[in-house]
């Protein structure tokens, strides 16, 4: 009777433990990216009054008599599987829609986590808000490229402080369309201007000047030239480029006014702030040259004056995408992942934050949407995935279960009160 007594104990403590779990998991419920537990049973060691016997010529054989000693807690295991997204329109909120973790910091130690609820703090680093841990990822170089092979350690923490950040970037490449006129005389010129920007922002305005059709009209010019026009570049009184310096040609066009030959041009600006001199490619492949009026502008340069980063945008790879105020849009980073061979092996560090074990495997560091890693959801939140309806079930089950095993131990209390009683 002890045995039984002490099975209905044990059973007693294995179903406060499941208590324990789904008290936690309801208490849970509104949690951002809360994973739910469930408890495991299994039966405790066996008595065995008799063991078994083999069959024999004579004889059948004989199942081995036991009695259990009871239930214990085989394991509590954590719920992985993904949870609803919320809605917040918050664009630091994240969510993970798959798999893998983010990865924060606070200095020391690494945790990884699936609450996206991140902030930017006064200094402008993206942190997870309950714990200020950084979020790490990432940082894209000054011309917006991002190396996700570089190593992640705890300085990778990725910080973008809006209205203060600025970038520039120089001029490269301006492209011009239009037409200069077929049927006008030797004298004839047109001019346009366009500002270009240098390594420090700093503007120049470049003037080309389109004159003197050639006599004869295409000397020296590639096969079916039938015409062609002189052009010089000038920064104020400075010449930055024309026809006869570096590799630059005439633009020769053929009878039906288009431009045949070399259609780009280069000219180098040499600026006076403390910047270093830097060549523009003029793209001069559009213009034709027509029996209509001298019209060519510019239509587009890839270079921007000084601004400061106004607003940021995060998309599903995790990159994020800086605006800034002079209209120029570039990375400023990439926030990075893990992901881990057992991720139920995570141990639980608190704050919805997680730490590696010897059963989780090691973190495998990737970009979000790479090497099976998750996507990001921008603006919003994963919710927990408890289901509130099989912990209200489990719950009933569990209540059943122990008051099923306090009547085991008062009914044994009452056996032996009856033994107790016999020497009367």
């Amino acid at each position: 009777m002890w045995q039984a007594m002490l099975s209905g104990v044990a059973s007693l403590k294995a179903h406060q433990a499941k208590m324990n779990v789904i008290g936690n998991n309801i208490a849970n419920i509104n949690t951002t990216a809360f994973k739910s537990g469930r408890a495991q049973f299994q039966d405790l060691i066996s008595q065995t009054y008799r063991a078994s016997s083999p069959p024999s010529a004579a004889r059948g054989g004989v199942n081995p008599v036991q009695v259990g000693l009871g239930a214990k807690l085989a394991a509590i295991d954590v719920m992985i599987n993904q949870g609803a997204l919320e809605l917040t329109g918050r664009s630091t909120d994240l969510a993970i829609q798959g798999q893998g973790y983010f990865m924060v910091s606070n200095g020391r130690d690494v945790r990884y986590t699936r609450d996206g609820a991140f902030d930017l703090d006064a200094s402008g680093t993206l942190v997870h808000r309950s714990t200020g841990f950084k979020v790490m990822g990432w940082r894209a170089s000054p011309s917006g490229t991002v190396d996700i092979n570089g190593a992640i350690t705890s300085d990778s923490v990725l910080q973008f402080p809006v209205g203060s950040q600025a970038a520039v970037r120089q001029t490269t490449q301006v492209t011009y369309s239009g037409n200069l006129n077929a049927n006008s005389d030797s004298s004839s010129s047109w001019a346009t201007t366009i500002r270009v920007y240098d390594a420090l922002g700093g503007p120049h305005d470049v003037t080309l000047t389109f004159k003197n059709r050639q006599s004869p009209p295409a000397a020296g010019g590639p096969a079916g030239a039938a015409s062609s026009w002189e052009w010089t570049a000038m920064e104020g009184t400075n010449l930055v480029g024309d026809h006869t310096s570096g590799t630059n040609t005439r633009l020769y066009f053929d009878s039906s006014g288009n431009l045949v030959g070399n259609g780009v041009q280069g000219v180098t600006v040499t600026p006076t702030n403390g910047a270093t001199p830097f060549n523009v490619n003029l793209d001069l492949s559009q213009v034709t040259s027509l029996a209509s009026e001298s019209i060519v502008q510019p239509i587009s340069q890839d270079g921007f004056p000084p601004g400061t980063l106004q607003e940021f945008a995060i998309g599903l790879d995790g990159t994020i995408q800086g605006v800034f105020s002079n209209g120029l849009s570039r990375s400023l980073g990439r926030i990075a992942m893990s992901h881990f061979a057992n991720p139920a092996g995570l141990e639980r560090a608190g704050s919805s934050l997680f730490r590696p074990t010897d059963n989780s495997g090691l973190s495998l560091v990737g970009a979000p949407t790479t090497g099976g890693l998750g996507e990001i959801n921008s603006g919003y939140l994963e919710q927990s995935n408890v289901d509130l309806g099989g912990e209200f079930a489990d719950m009933i089950v569990t209540q059943r279960g122990f008051q099923a095993n306090t009547r085991i131990v008062s009914v044994v209390d009452e056996l032996l009160q009856d033994v107790v009683n016999m020497k009367r």
